[in-house]
């Protein structure tokens, strides 16, 4: 194609900048309205190869991107005027940074003479969100020069390189623009013939991908008393990773403790030696001392069970954490090593160590056994339990279904009772682990991709019940499975709940939202649960394109001494 004559400097680069994103792999922008970043919003809605969609509210629009830049993994572009529009990104960010999913935030901005002047809509917004962006940078006013654009062009490249690489995560590129915002001709336009079909100006994109190399494991963590333990990090190849962690349990004899959102626990088949029930398990005192290992290797940070990490903690045994990602995942400082790559980097050891099957043999029949246990006391509990609701959803979801996860006790739940090997793909915001934008998150992940179920309690959908409003743009499914407990669930488990008041009032914060009118309000159909009967059935239906929204009603009292008669029984 000939490249055309632009109207003035701001089309030109804004032109630019959305073509060699597009063409090193960019495929969605989310955009939120606003003045100053015209230039991008219409570069970006004109172009051929990246969708814009459209979001109201910053923060959603910053969970949206996440949700779906965490499945694809792929970048995901946010765009959004100067002022404190841009500070609503900042959660999104952090969870970004912490979880390792790829983000581009490009905020528009006042050019340098309307900063400290007291003009509108103007903040600093020069490392706005600190040190949570991989790499930050501030461009210069547009210039349609040649060296102007290759300047662009090439800051542009390095924003996307450093979003995937060598760590996935957020940047963050500050870009100011002087009016004319809109595309008004200046001076008879500008020229930008050098660039001519674009072949040559954009020959070298997209950027060549990083290889991986081969990792030994040292040889002092070859021990026949070894777990492996496989935590909630973000996987963008999960099948790679599931196989890759498996066959090496297989390969030292050891059990692997999968974490509820686990890639390994979904994809498993049940004569790999993977146990679930390791919570429950380690809160017996005698299976503690038991099991002690002389050797761990954990994948990515460690699962969300405290029983878990205490456990380890105490153990003080060696610990070796596997991930691409260059944090510290050692909550407990313990005696630990980092290998900085892929579970699928790993090379096997030549033999299996000595004695390993007496070992294995006993967690894998302790979990099947404490199993049963768990079985038997969720069909005592029975619906609306939480954790029973939680256990029907695992078994009756079918396969290839992705599901969301909320934070506080949905994510608990989803691991004390969800079961293993059902083939779903599982996410959640564990970087923060903060409950923001768990609706628009989830909307992320349904976008374009499978039929998508949230698993959310109360309090996390009103949080960010902004997210409906995503509604109209998404272009999927999306089952919202709502525990509806009027509070906050997971404080009734903590000791300060024995203080009331200010419990109720400042913890529980109990509230009494209809739901139905909430969804009806945004055009999503609702229905209320009554048993485990309709839950399976709604769960087995086809959801149809666009929002549906599932209640069940339950009571956050009477589930919180469930829990703990479960847990310790």
């Amino acid at each position: 194609m000939n490249c055309p004559t632009f109207p003035n400097p701001n089309t030109a680069a804004a032109w630019v900048l959305v073509e060699t994103l597009g063409r090193c792999g960019l495929r969605a922008a989310v955009i939120s309205p606003g003045s100053r970043s015209t230039p991008l919003a219409l570069a970006f809605a004109r172009s051929k190869l990246v969708e814009t969609i459209p979001v109201l509210d910053e923060r959603s629009a910053g969970f949206f991107a996440l949700g779906m830049a965490r499945r694809s993994g792929l970048p995901v572009v946010l765009v959004c005027t100067s002022g404190t529009a841009a500070a609503n990104y900042l959660p999104a960010v952090i969870e970004a940074r912490e979880s390792g999913v790829p983000l581009i935030v490009l905020t528009a901005d006042r050019p340098p003479e309307l900063r400290e002047c007291a003009s509108g809509q103007t903040i600093d917004q020069i490392k706005l969100y600190g040190a949570y962006p991989r790499w930050q940078f501030e461009m210069a006013l547009p210039e349609a020069t040649e060296g102007g654009l290759r300047t662009l062009r090439q800051t542009m490249v390095q924003a996307w390189r450093r979003a995937v690489s060598p760590i996935p995560g957020p940047v963050h590129v500050n870009v100011p623009y002087r009016d004319p915002l809109e595309p008004s001709v200046l001076e008879g336009g500008v020229d930008c013939g050098f660039i001519g079909d674009g072949r040559l100006f954009f020959a070298h994109l997209p950027p060549p991908s990083a290889v991986a190399g081969q990792v030994r494991i040292p040889k002092r963590f070859l021990r026949p008393r070894g777990i492996l333990i496989d935590g909630p990090g973000t996987v963008f190849d999960s099948a790679a990773h599931s196989a890759a962690v498996i066959r090496l349990g297989r390969k030292l004899g050891w059990p692997i403790l999968a974490d509820g959102v686990s890639s390994v626990r979904q994809s498993g088949a049940t004569t790999d030696p993977i146990v679930i029930a390791y919570d429950k398990m380690l809160r017996d005192p005698e299976l503690r001392a038991f099991l002690r290992p002389d050797r761990v290797i954990s994948f990515g940070p460690l699962p969300t069970s405290r029983v878990l990490r205490r456990w380890l903690e105490d153990c003080d045994a060696e610990i070796l954490f596997v991930s691409t990602d260059d944090r510290n995942l050692d909550p407990g400082h313990a005696r630990s090593i980092h290998l900085q790559c892929r579970a699928a980097d790993l090379v096997p050891p030549g033999r299996r160590p000595a004695g390993s099957k007496d070992w294995i043999r006993l967690w894998l029949e302790t979990d099947r056994r404490v199993g049963r246990t768990i079985t038997t006391g969720l069909r005592r509990a029975g619906f609306p339990y939480e954790g029973a609701v939680v256990r029907s959803i695992s078994t009756a979801l079918k396969k290839g279904t992705s599901v969301f996860v909320a934070s506080s006790m949905s994510i608990r739940n989803v691991e004390f009772f969800w079961k293993r090997g059902r083939g779903h793909r599982l996410f959640s915001n564990r970087g923060a682990n903060g409950i923001d934008g768990t609706l628009s998150t989830a909307m992320g992940i349904a976008h374009g991709g499978e039929d998508t179920l949230l698993l959310t309690g109360d309090l996390a959908l009103l949080h960010d019940s902004n997210g409906l409003l995503i509604g109209p743009q998404l272009r999927g499914s999306l089952t919202i499975l709502l525990i509806n407990n009027k509070g906050g669930g997971i404080f009734d488990t903590l000791p300060v709940s024995r203080f009331d008041p200010p419990f109720e009032t400042l913890f529980a914060m109990p509230q009494k939202v209809e739901f139905s009118a909430l969804a009806r309000s945004c055009g999503a159909g609702h229905q209320l649960i009554g048993s485990d009967h309709e839950l399976r059935a709604a769960i087995r239906a086809a959801p149809g394109p666009g929002i549906r929204l599932l209640e069940v009603r339950a009571d956050r009292k009477s589930d919180a001494t469930t829990l703990r008669r479960l847990l310790s029984s």
